[in-house]
């Protein structure tokens, strides 16, 4: 006879108010762990989906990711000479916000070295790649830009010729790709008060000065570099390097400055998170184990006076543990999978760490039971006539 499954029948209503409540723990546990997972594929995608071999980069710094950079305007043609280098093209990269229309949008400029990058790289829902060298853009849809649609970006319209899904960058704003040309335009927009104030300053005429009050630097972030077949990274590597103004990245380089230094605190405080979850969650079951116990102890008691032996009560207890635990964990992936869709980050569910929390469930629910089982254990058989 199946004691715990017969008992759970009885007092169903609790079981799934317990199960529900589990349930929702293990829903968070899902989020802040697929939250982080979503967050580092963010991070990574533009340096795995780039193609780049090795990122050149201003001397000193690890960016562009990690840190700032900007980088002579002539770097490209530079690197372009080295022996195994098959192709270069710059990189830039900066945050804007920008009205359409009564709204205020915000994106993350990404700039194609256009003709060599139409963003061929770019998976596109709608539209088409970049077919001009001005004026024209792919756009994520988390923007709020539709196809077709006209922004005006500085002192330029651009129209939207493509649309892609999931583009974004490592703080969530979605990524809109331009050339690299107009990305600089963009970046080094100015007021009209501005120049005139920059000009007075310099004493420059109307016709020569061309400045800012703010001094202008490069807005080349990173020269992405591809290595031919039979190329020596290392030499390819140390004829830049001796230059002095610049240093050189791997793509392998990149993701673990980002993962290890950029996002460990993140990952550090997450998992955290979790590990608190995970003790709330072991303490509900084991308080809802001890009282499930504790109103049975007549029942116990009955058992032991008709010869139940002590295993049939442990399996008892400890089967109705892990059934709360089952139907939490089953409940708390539904629910993931209903609900994180419609969050504004990515989160992501993936098998392994799936298949982790349920193994942490199990030991969880466990070492919940032990709390009712020692307690189940203490009860005598003379308890049946009190």
């Amino acid at each position: 006879m199946n004691l715990g499954f017969k008992d759970i029948r009885h007092n169903l209503g609790r079981f799934l108010m317990t199960a529900a409540g589990v349930a929702f723990l293990v829903t968070a546990s899902v989020g802040m762990i697929g939250l982080y997972r979503g967050i580092v594929e963010d991070a990574l995608l533009i340096i795995d989906r780039i193609g780049a071999d090795l990122w050149v980069v201003q001397g000193g710094r690890s960016g562009p990711f990690s840190e700032s950079s900007a980088i002579s305007s002539d770097m490209d043609r530079r690197v372009e000479g080295i022996a195994g280098v098959a192709n270069v093209r710059r990189f830039v990269q900066v945050s804007q916000q920008f009205a359409f229309g009564d709204r205020q949008l915000r994106a993350s400029i990404t700039g194609l070295d256009y003709p060599k990058d139409r963003g061929e790289w770019v998976p596109l829902t709608a539209g088409r790649h970049l077919a001009n060298g001005h004026f024209e853009a792919i756009a994520d849809a988390s923007i709020g830009l539709g196809l077709g649609d006209r922004v005006r970006l500085g002192q330029d319209d651009y129209t939207i010729v493509g649309m892609t899904r999931g583009m974004v960058d490592i703080s969530g704003d979605g990524l809109l790709f331009v050339t690299v040309n107009d990305a600089m335009a963009i970046a080094q927009r100015r007021t009209s008060e501005e120049v005139l104030l920059a000009r007075n300053a310099r004493g420059q005429s109307v016709e020569a000065a061309s400045g800012s009050s703010v001094e202008q630097d490069s807005k080349i972030a990173a020269t992405l570099v591809t290595l031919s077949p039979a190329a020596n990274e290392k030499a390819v590597r140390a004829a830049i390097m001796v230059w002095g103004d610049a240093n050189v990245l791997s793509k392998t380089d990149q993701e673990n400055l980002l993962l290890n230094q950029r996002l460990w605190r993140l990952r550090v405080q997450i998992l955290a998170f979790t590990a608190v979850l995970l003790i709330v969650m072991a303490i509900v079951i084991s308080l809802i184990i001890y009282m499930l116990t504790m109103e049975k102890r007549h029942q116990i008691a009955m058992l032991k006076l008709i010869g139940a032996r002590n295993s049939v009560i442990i399996g008892m207890i400890a089967e109705q543990s892990y059934l709360i635990g089952a139907g939490g964990l089953l409940l708390g992936f539904a629910l993931s999978k209903l609900v994180f869709p419609f969050f504004p980050r990515r989160v992501v569910m993936d098998t392994l760490d799936l298949g982790m929390l349920a193994l942490a469930m199990a030991i969880i629910c466990g070492f919940a039971s032990l709390l009712g089982i020692s307690r189940a254990l203490k009860v005598r058989a003379q308890e049946v006539l009190s």
